[in-house]
């Protein structure tokens, strides 16, 4: 046996020369820079000077999208299994503890296929979707085990920023907001934060290392609508056996096509909704400030939203709203407009936020597994300069939704027999001197 990184060859499996005209060690090898570098040209480099095979930017694309072409293959295969309900389980027995579902969306620039030689054209942003299913090392408890907010919810700058970066409705805007936010944080207000973080850090030392909540986190990632990607899901959540655990979640912002999926696959299976409570936060901190007044009076009329909020006090929520809605300058028209979102969003989702239960039964209320995935796969895939064919971007999901998911499934995927595939060139893929 020989380490390959992160799993090992059979030696027979290291000799046999596959379709690519190497063994599935190297190629292994390659493909896994392919999916992690910023780019193939990198990733051309990388294998070059740390693993001294040669092989041209172009073929490592091919090569990588015909491999994460057979994943999507494979995974289709499954989802049909799974509507014959003909697909096993990967364990027998149920998951322990809790589970939950977080559904998000992710952005990948395409462009067409037209056959008219190289070039970008009809180029445009699409959404791609991404799923974490993760079991979560939780207990339920008798009563709301945190009944005031976080900290980090309570300071000015540090919610400015989070809703600068959560809302965004449109990134130049979204990065002048920010930087708005850092030229006002006073010198005084910056030695506090330095002062509040060493005893933070000093509490940290002093108090027993936190143990990570989540066990497992496994991720399907599509380009296909939300049809497809449902059954994705509900195929994975099947596999997994998470429809057994009783304390179970799907975790989402407002979208409503994460809901359409949580209707059709997992609701059925008495999955809680949960509206993700970050931005449920920045809804309100828009609206605080849309409502007027000084910085203090609209910090006050945050927190106390805030407050009603985390306690699950939605009537009393709506109605203040709602309130400052009716008593909005009628010339404050981005204000009125901003306050008739937020409301809209609330009464939307208010089946979705009863959040000190959600705390009871050890469930979380954040998608930030979700969001911190999508930040992974988002580093390959997306980029102004990048422009994928939707094949090509597919087969690039399959094989970072593989690495990022912690239950073996890069070292299963490539211990499966690949069908046969006339090479796309000869001398591509060779030993360096």
């Amino acid at each position: 046996m020989r380490n390959a990184g992160s799993f090992f060859f059979p030696l027979d499996e290291r000799l046999e020369l596959g379709t690519e005209g190497y063994s599935p060690l190297v190629l292994s090898q390659a493909v896994r820079q392919a999916s992690k570098a910023a780019s193939f040209a990198e990733a051309s480099e990388d294998l070059q000077e740390l693993a001294r095979i040669e092989i041209s930017p172009t073929h490592l694309q091919r090569v990588s999208e015909r491999i994460g072409a057979e994943w999507a293959q494979s995974r289709d295969g499954d989802v049909e299994g799974f509507r014959q309900l003909q697909l096993e389980r990967t364990h027998k027995e149920a998951p322990t503890g809790a589970a939950a579902v977080m559904l998000d969306g992710g952005r990948v620039q395409t462009r067409a296929d037209d056959e008219q030689g190289p070039g970008v054209r009809e180029a445009g942003w699409r959404e791609s979707k991404v799923a974490c299913c993760l079991t979560l090392q939780t207990k339920a408890a008798v009563s709301d085990p945190h009944p005031e907010p976080p900290a980090k919810f309570l300071e000015p700058t540090t919610v400015a920023r989070v809703t600068a970066q959560i809302k965004r409705r449109g990134s130049a805007a979204g990065e002048a907001s920010e930087e708005r936010t850092k030229k006002q944080d006073s010198s005084s207000r910056r030695r506090q934060r330095r002062r509040k973080k060493k005893c933070h850090v000093l509490g940290k030392r002093l108090r027993k290392k936190k143990v990570s909540r989540t066990r497992v986190r496994t991720v399907v990632a599509t380009m296909e609508n939300s049809d497809t990607f449902g059954w994705q899901v509900a195929a994975e959540v099947h596999r997994r056996g998470l429809d057994q655990v009783k304390r179970k979640a799907c975790v989402c912002d407002g979208q409503a096509y994460n809901w359409s999926v949580y209707e059709m696959h997992l609701r059925p299976l008495n999955f809680v909704p949960i509206l993700d409570f970050v931005h449920l936060v920045a809804y309100l901190y828009d609206a605080a400030q849309a409502c007027g007044g000084s910085p203090a009076q609209a910090w006050q009329r945050y927190e106390r939203w805030l407050r009603w909020a985390w306690s699950g006090k939605v009537s009393e929520l709506l109605s203040q709203l709602r309130s400052a809605a009716a008593q909005s300058p009628r010339s404050s028209r981005e204000g009125k407009t901003t306050l008739d979102e937020t409301i809209t969003y609330i009464t939307n989702n208010r089946q979705r936020m009863d959040y000190p239960e959600y705390r009871r039964l050890g469930l979380p209320i954040s998608s930030a597994p979700v969001e911190s995935t999508i930040k992974q796969i988002n580093r390959r895939v997306k980029g102004s300069e990048k422009f994928w064919l939707t094949t090509g971007a597919e087969a690039m999901l399959q094989l970072r939704a593989a690495q990022l998911s912690q239950d073996d499934r890069w070292r299963r995927n490539w211990l499966r027999r690949r069908p046969h595939h006339r090479a796309a060139s000869s001398h591509r893929l060779s030993q360096a001197c």
